[in-house]
C-alpha cells in the first residue's frame, strides 16, 4: 500500500483513547486501528492511513458521522502538529488523562495502588499560550516564493505552512514570524536551516534563534525565571520545564515530604528541584550532561552560596560529603549509588527511559526514608514502581497537567519505606 492513502469504505468505531493520544477502533478483520482527531464513541467514516503494519495501523480522521458530545473546534489549524487534543473540551481532558494513568498502572500490575482513577489532574487552567519554548521549521510557498513558520504534518515527514499557533507564549510566536520576515527581506535559503528554536521567560523575554544545517547548535543568550522565589539561569537550548506556573504547583506538592535532614538529587538538571524545595538541608545533586551542569553551578552561586567543593570523574570510592554548602556532581545517577544513604528524601525525576536497573536495587538495598519519583513518561515510572514497592508503600500519586491540549503529562509519586 502507498502511504498516505485515504480510506471511505471501511468505517471505524473509536473504543476509548490509548496512551499515545490516539483512539483505538477494532476493525472488521481484526487489525486494530490507531487515530488521531478521533474520540471515544465516534464513529469515523474516512481517514487518511499514515503508517500500515501487519497487525495495525495510524490513520487521521477526516470525517466522522457522530461526533461525540466532547468534542469542540480546534482553536489552530495546525493543531494536529503541536496539540491533537485541542478537539476535545478541557474538563473531559483532563478526566482521560486519569484514565489514562489508572490504565497505565493497572496495566504493570502495580501492586497496593491508590484509586488513582479518582484523582483530579492538577492544572492552573491555563490550556493556552503557556509554553515557554517552541521549535518550528521552515516552509517555503511556491505560490508567493516566500518562507513561512511550519510544522511537521503528524505521521509524516511533509510540512504544513503556519501561519498563527496558540500553544506557545504570544511572545515566541511574535519572535518567530519577525525572524522569518527578516530571512524574506534578504532572500535567504530556507534549506540552509534545519529550524527555529525560541524561548522565552515569564517576563516576556525571547531568546534563541536558528539552527545551521551542517553547524555546531549556537550558544544562545541565557535566560533567567524565578521559581518559588529562586533565581535560576538556564540556556534557551537546554532542558528546562516547558510549564513553569504548573511545575511550581509540583514543588508545593512535594515540600511538605521533604523530612530528612540529607537529600539526594538524581537527574537534577539545572538543579530546580532539589535547590527550591531542601533550603536548609544537607544538599547533593547529581547530573549527566555537561551543558545542564554547567548551568546547575551557575544556579549554585545564584543562590548566594558557595561553589561546589569539587567533583569526581571516577565515584567507585567516593562518598557524597554533606553539609549546608549544595554539593553537584558531574555523574550518572547510577554511578553515584554509594551516595544513597538510608536516612535521606532521594529525588527522582529521570528521562522517559526511567531509572536504571542498578539504581533501583541499590535503593531496594539501602531503603533511603523517602523516594520523590516525578516523570514525563508514566509507562516507565509504573513500571520503576511496582519494583520498589516490594519494600515501599505508595503515600501518594498525583499527576499534573503540564502539556494542555495534548495526551501528555507529569505524574508525581512519593514512597515512604515500609
Amino acid at each position: 500500500m502507498k502511504l498516505p492513502q485515504i480510506i471511505s469504505d471501511n468505517p471505524a468505531q473509536i473504543e476509548k483513547l490509548v496512551p499515545g493520544g490516539q483512539g483505538i477502533a477494532t476493525m472488521k478483520d481484526g487489525i486494530k486501528g490507531f487515530f488521531w482527531n478521533a474520540l471515544p464513541g465516534e464513529i469515523i467514516t474516512k481517514y487518511e492511513i499514515t503508517k500500515q503494519k501487519s497487525h495495525y495501523f495510524e490513520a487521521t480522521a477526516l470525517e466522522i458521522a457522530q461526533p461525540s458530545k466532547h468534542r469542540i473546534q480546534p482553536k489552530d489549524p495546525c493543531y494536529l502538529s503541536t496539540s491533537p487534543w485541542q478537539i476535545m473540551d478541557y474538563d473531559y481532558e483532563l478526566k482521560q488523562k486519569s484514565l489514562l494513568l489508572t490504565e497505565i498502572f493497572r496495566q504493570q500490575d502495580v501492586p497496593n495502588l491508590l484509586d488513582i482513577s479518582k484523582t483530579q489532574v492538577s492544572t492552573d487552567a491555563q490550556d493556552f499560550f503557556y509554553r515557554n519554548k517552541m521549535e518550528y521549521s521552515l516552509y517555503y510557498d511556491y505560490s508567493d516564493e516566500k518562507l513561512h513558520l511550519g510544522f511537521h504534518k503528524r505521521g509524516t515527514h511533509r510540512k504544513i505552512k503556519v501561519d498563527s499557533s496558540s500553544i506557545e507564549r504570544p511572545e515566541i510566536f511574535q519572535k518567530a514570524t519577525e525572524i522569518v520576515a527578516e530571512l524574506n527581506a534578504r532572500h535567504a535559503d530556507g534549506r540552509a536551516y534545519q529550524s527555529l528554536l525560541l524561548r522565552t521567560n515569564q517576563n516576556g523575554k525571547v531568546s534563541g534563534g536558528l539552527y545551521e544545517n551542517h553547524q555546531p547548535h549556537p550558544a544562545f543568550q541565557n535566560l533567567t525565571d524565578t521559581i518559588l522565589g529562586r533565581e535560576y539561569s538556564y540556556s534557551p537550548n537546554g532542558f528546562f520545564q516547558i510549564n513553569l506556573p504548573v511545575y511550581e504547583m509540583v514543588l508545593r506538592e512535594i515540600m511538605p515530604y521533604v523530612t530528612t535532614e540529607n537529600v539526594l538529587d538524581l537527574y537534577a538538571g539545572v538543579g530546580t528541584i532539589g535547590l527550591s524545595i531542601a533550603k536548609d538541608k544537607n544538599l547533593t545533586l547529581v547530573e549527566i550532561d555537561k551543558s545542564a551542569f554547567a548551568e546547575l553551578e551557575r544556579n549554585i552561586r545564584l543562590l548566594n552560596v558557595s561553589e561546589t567543593n569539587t567533583t569526581f570523574k571516577d565515584f567507585s570510592s567516593r562518598q557524597a560529603p554533606m553539609s549546608k554548602i549544595p554539593n553537584a556532581f558531574l555523574a550518572k545517577s547510577e554511578d553515584v549509588t554509594d551516595f544513597i544513604k538510608s536516612d535521606q528524601t532521594v529525588i527522582v525525576d529521570p528521562p522517559r527511559a526511567g531509572l536504571d536497573i542498578k539504581l533501583t536495587e541499590k535503593l531496594l538495598k539501602t531503603l533511603p526514608a523517602t523516594i520523590i519519583y516525578l516523570s514525563c513518561n508514566p509507562i516507565t515510572q509504573a513500571r520503576d514502581i511496582k519494583i520498589l514497592t516490594e519494600k515501599y508503600n505508595i503515600i501518594k500519586i498525583q499527576p499534573f497537567n503540564f502539556f494542555p491540549r495534548t495526551p501528555h503529562l507529569e505524574n508525581l509519586v512519593i514512597l515512604k519505606a515500609k
